[in-house]
């Protein structure tokens, strides 16, 4: 599945050749990954940017405001308005646009300014580093991830040579179709349902069979107590290959996850954006049949083995949103570093439990040799600590040499928030879980409504302590 900074989250898979299963260390690397993995940066984009702005009451002045991007030739898309929460009489506005016109964005703003408050520019583009309140685009809502969802960066059916399936033209058409199955998806939808043929059932059938040996004694316990209920909810086992829609609502029930198809690769600012959402971006097609140990990307058996299961851990979605929340509107060398935790933690992390070392990552959960490997005395462990972490390099073509190690979700949650306060940004998030927004928190009245919020909750936990203790 996604991984943050941009590696193949199944990257521990050892390639079958003849039938057999060859052993990948440090000094045997696997082939080299299409695209490093499941996500990276984008190059370009072509998403529309934002502007926000308030305004006081007055005729006519919406109207003289609007009319400074026509005389500036930029590009009017969408726009919405509300009444100001942070001043008397006004209103606040957000505007998208485009500037494939060449229209001149700084004179537009810097006009705007004159007659306006508290204007702010979110912007995908690098359109205007001298802009000193640009900050990077950032969806609001829920369904705003439908903006971005298909800005793929490689298609679900594009292969590189070295992909066991490229010189396969039915698997690289059976690719296409079902990566068209997300590229048409659009939120509040159901998932379209897949119906996999007698050779992927197949293959899913060698790979969850030789995985769940393997979880009693090397899983952490969260994802063993969760499997079962797997099972038993979402039609996990040997001849069936889960859909995403079953597991979507198991999730939604248990954490309040959900999971969305993907066609192909997102950026790593787009894949944590929906985090901050508790929604996961999953791929739906399986690994070529021919080599049932190892795959260049993120397919439905690392998705549904390694990731979907702990998502159903309060705990464990806690700390995945976590990251997600950091980074909206955080700068792009912040967002490298996130997309780093994110590889050493929900990709490939390790935590300790009594005393003994367990793994937790998708990417250990959903390889044979690396979840061994990692629990050996060879690659070097160490402590998670975002700020360090962030910056560990890591190779993405063989096993890790080094992996960190959280002594619980809580804990790395925790550890997860406090680094986030270092990040530069003018204002910090909330999210709403009622009207899955995402709350900027910019004014003092938005702070007194989530302290009011916080005393409320604080009188019911007292109340509960209470009628416990008594």
């Amino acid at each position: 599945m996604p991984t943050a900074v941009s590696k193949d989250s199944t990257h521990g898979f050892s390639k079958a050749q003849n039938g057999t299963k060859e052993a990948h260390t440090n000094e045997d690397p696997l082939p080299e990954r299409v695209s490093k993995g499941y996500i990276k940066e984008r190059r370009t984009s072509q998403a529309s940017n934002s502007l926000v702005f308030t305004i006081r009451e007055g005729v006519g002045q919406l109207a003289k405001t609007l009319q400074i991007f026509t005389d500036n030739n930029v590009n009017l898309q969408h726009i919405e308005s509300r009444s100001s929460q942070k001043i008397k009489d006004a209103y606040e506005f957000i505007v998208n646009f485009d500037t494939s016109s060449g229209g001149d964005l700084k004179s537009c703003i810097e006009k705007i300014k004159e007659g306006a408050e508290h204007v702010t520019l979110c912007t995908r583009e690098k359109i205007s580093r001298q802009l000193s309140d640009e900050v990077p685009w950032f969806p609001r809502r829920i369904e705003d991830l439908d903006l971005f969802a298909n800005h793929i960066l490689s298609y679900g059916s594009e292969l590189s040579a070295d992909h066991p399936g490229f010189t396969d033209e039915v698997y690289r058409a059976r690719r296409k179709e079902v990566a068209d199955i997300a590229f048409n998806y659009k939120h509040g939808q159901e998932i379209p349902r897949v119906v996999y043929n007698e050779r992927e059932v197949e293959t899913w059938r060698i790979v969850y069979r030789e995985l769940t040996k393997k979880y009693p004694t090397h899983a952490c316990r969260e994802h063993n107590h969760i499997m079962p209920l797997m099972v038993e909810h979402c039609g996990y086992r040997e001849d069936n290959i889960p859909q995403l829609e079953d597991i979507s609502r198991f999730l939604k029930k248990a954490t309040g996850f959900s999971l969305r198809p993907v066609a192909g690769l997102l950026s790593s600012r787009d894949f944590l954006a929906g985090l901050a959402f508790r929604v996961f971006h999953s791929t739906q097609y399986i690994r070529h049949h021919t080599t049932p140990f190892y795959t260049p990307e993120p397919d439905v058996c690392h998705e549904l083995l390694g990731h979907a299961p702990l998502f159903a851990d309060p705990d464990f979605a806690r700390f995945s949103q976590e990251i997600g929340l950091a980074s909206l509107g955080a700068p792009d060398e912040y967002i490298e570093k996130l997309a780093t935790c994110y590889w050493f933690t929900v990709e490939f992390g390790l935590c300790r439990q009594d005393g003994e070392l367990k793994a937790y990552g998708a990417g250990l959960l959903s390889s044979f040799g690396e979840l061994d490997y990692c629990l050996s005395d060879k690659p070097e462990v160490r402590t998670f600590d975002p700020a360090a972490t962030g910056n560990q390099k890591y190779p993405i073509t063989q096993y890790q040499p080094v992996y960190f190690v959280a002594e619980s979700f809580q804990q790395a949650q925790q550890k997860m928030r406090e680094y986030a306060l270092s990040i530069p940004r003018p204002f910090d998030v909330h999210y709403n879980p009622y009207t899955q927004q995402i709350e900027v928190l910019d004014s003092i009245h938005q702070l007194q409504v989530l302290a009011s919020d916080l005393g409320v909750e604080m009188s019911l936990l007292k109340s509960a302590l209470k009628k416990l203790q008594t």
